[in-house]
């Protein structure tokens, strides 16, 4: 029996579903921090290790970070409003760019208390070996957790998950310093875990200021990466009727984007002809971009990005008429009148009733006298007289 296999292009997941199984991942994350954390601080201070102790700090804020992306996940699934109306999902930017500032904070006191403990190490009291054998969990714990959150982010495409899960990753790695650290300490050599814990602190220190950078830069509406723009310039200029693409503007917004694009149509073709390209440019962009959260197609009929071609120096439709109405005095009054604001400047077109004139030669002539009567025109370029050979 013969089965038939339907494709179906990929579902996006709805933002209440994304929250969801961000907060799903986000809740197993702070139960792992919240265990180490205690397990950490309590065993390094009763073993006497201050690099366990600061990477217990280092668990804590990763409980911190858990609490924001909680916060921010929630807040980002809330649907666009009068306020916003592009979303919430910058929330989620916000608590990237606070979480970022925080790990720099707590990074840059660390590193300044291990130098300031450097300096007196004979006087330290001798490490214990149960902070040797905490600092090994925390190495598998943290490694095992980082694994999961980063299936979970890639599959969201949340890049602060990504950051949460890049900081539980760094914080294996810190906690493999420590277990050197303490191992040194308990062979004799006390200085090693204060320099794990100087190291640890110089690590939270960078990663901090790289999370609360790339959240700036997104929050000050920094472009996407010049393969991905070119991927989408690529896109628009595949649409039928898109003839060039003079503007390309692009800008993050949380795990999406944002893309504004001038496209340059036919300038003689209707309006509704010229909406129709720039919805299917705009489909076109989101089916084969999936990061792209939405489109503004703008339609130009030439490219004006020189400002000597703006059309705002020429005049209005209702000026125009009135002088049309002087120029076309002696002929029947027009059934429409066409404007084509054209190279600076204006194009008419003039639709008359199918009797108006008796032949084709009279309708050339008439037209060659106007073109005399706007010879020195400011503003109007040509006239051109149409008409019906039989009524509508």
């Amino acid at each position: 029996m013969a089965h038939e296999h339907h494709h179906h292009p990929p579902q996006r997941a709805l933002p209440a579903e994304r929250a969801a199984e961000a907060q799903r991942a986000t809740w197993v994350s702070v139960a792992v921090n919240l265990l180490m954390t205690v397990a950490q601080i309590v065993v390094g201070w009763l073993a006497h290790s201050q690099s366990l102790i600061a990477h217990g700090l280092h668990s804590f804020s990763d409980l911190l970070s858990d609490f924001l992306v909680i916060y921010a996940s929630r807040q980002s699934a809330h649907p666009a409003d009068a306020a916003h109306p592009y979303g919430h999902a910058r929330v989620e930017t916000a608590a990237t760019l606070v979480l970022g500032a925080s790990l720099a904070l707590i990074g840059g006191g660390i590193l300044w208390q291990s130098g300031l403990r450097l300096q007196h190490v004979e006087y330290l009291p001798a490490v214990e070996m149960s902070a040797f054998w905490v600092a090994i969990a925390t190495v598998v714990a943290k490694e095992g957790l980082y694994r999961y959150l980063i299936r979970v982010a890639e599959r969201l495409r949340s890049q602060l998950l990504i950051a949460n899960a890049l900081h539980t990753r760094a914080d294996a790695a810190s906690a493999l310093v420590v277990v050197v650290g303490i191992g040194g300490a308990l062979l004799g050599w006390g200085f090693l875990d204060l320099l794990a814990a100087a190291l640890m602190g110089f690590m939270i220190l960078r990663m901090g200021v790289g999370l609360a950078w790339g959240a700036l830069k997104e929050l000050i509406d920094t472009g996407l990466e010049a393969t991905q723009v070119e991927a989408i310039r690529k896109t628009l200029l595949a649409t039928p009727g898109v003839l060039g693409l003079h503007a390309l503007r692009t800008r993050r917004m949380a795990h999406q984007a944002l893309v504004d694009a001038h496209v340059q149509v036919d300038a003689r073709i209707s309006v509704s002809e010229g909406h129709r390209i720039a919805e299917s440019a705009r489909a076109r962009v989101l089916r084969e971009h999936p990061a792209v959260l939405d489109v503004l197609v703008h339609i130009d009929p030439e490219d004006d990005l020189d400002p000597d071609f703006t059309v705002a120096r020429l005049p209005s439709r209702e000026a125009l008429l009135d002088e049309l109405a002087k120029l076309l005095a002696d002929l029947p009054p027009p059934e429409r009148v066409v404007l084509h604001y054209l190279g600076g400047r204006v194009e008419v077109e003039v639709f008359l009733l199918h009797d108006s004139f008796a032949s084709l030669p009279a309708l050339r002539l008439a037209e060659g006298v106007l073109a005399e009567r706007i010879k020195d025109h400011p503003a109007i370029r040509s006239i051109s007289l149409n008409f019906h050979i039989a009524p509508n």
